[in-house]
């Protein structure tokens, strides 16, 4: 049985420390025929206003039959609760703190009791935004060309087995050959693409590489229609990608990018 973020072509961010658009609910949010919901930021991440989302996020998703996953930065980004699938916890493959590769995982498992390990994965993350807080935060060395990231994508899937590798740009658009050279470094791997989104055509865009393309401060600044045309873009380059690149029987994945 395949993961389901296999089939995902896109997903909405939630940031805790930030709010929808005035008026707008998580049921609108699940409206935009988005995929899946993560909830986690960088900053400012809190118990208290992690649950302050979680619960009400994960009750609308579950309604709606949209995914819901705590994507956590640290362990007191953990929350249990009905209603959530599980959990999609980074690991920063160019970190320049080896905190953001095991530390913070130990951190967690030393914590908490209740981890749920049949609900939870991991996300091999390459970041190459130098100015995002993440970056910041996890001292990651952007400074990667094309070659790079595939080696990194290559090393996240075939040495430490991640079912994802994420190319992160939060806060501005990326490269596509970077993210073309990711998809074509995996096999199996699902590619996840996030940062800069804003429109139809960067959905698409970055559609046409990526299996899945997600968007964050879209939805807290520009809401739910703005959203739901990322994902109508995301969804058309994955379409036209499968009806142009028909992958032949026992093709690797990267084929049909």
């Amino acid at each position: 049985m395949s993961a389901p973020w296999a089939d995902w072509d896109h997903i909405v961010k939630i940031d805790p420390d930030k709010e929808l658009v005035d008026g707008e609910t998580f049921e609108d949010v699940c409206a935009t025929g988005t995929d899946a919901i993560e909830i986690g930021g960088t900053l400012n991440i809190t118990d208290e206003n992690m649950r302050n989302v979680v619960e009400p996020c994960a009750r609308a998703c579950a309604k709606n039959g949209v995914g819901c996953y705590i994507e956590p930065s640290h362990s007191g980004a953990v929350v249990h609760t009905e209603g959530l699938d599980g959990y999609l916890v980074p690991i920063v493959f160019n970190a320049g703190d080896v905190a953001w590769v095991t530390g913070a995982h130990k951190t967690w498992a030393k914590t908490d009791d209740d981890i749920d390990w049949e609900r939870t994965a991991t996300e091999g993350y390459i970041v190459l935004n130098p100015d995002a807080s993440v970056a910041e935060y996890t001292q990651a060395d952007c400074d990667l060309d094309a070659e790079d990231v595939a080696a990194y994508a290559e090393v996240a899937e075939q040495m430490f087995g991640q079912e994802i590798v994420y190319v992160e740009y939060s806060g501005m658009l990326g490269d596509p050959e970077k993210v073309a050279a990711a998809a074509a470094a995996l096999e199996e791997a699902t590619l996840f693409y996030g940062g800069g989104v804003g429109s139809y055509d960067d959905a698409y865009q970055m559609g046409r590489h990526a299996d899945t393309v997600i968007v964050g401060d879209l939805v807290h600044d520009a809401g739910v229609d703005a959203v739901r045309e990322t994902v109508e873009g995301a969804r058309d380059a994955t379409h036209e990608t499968e009806r142009s690149e028909p992958r032949p029987q026992g093709a690797a994945r990267n084929d049909e990018r």
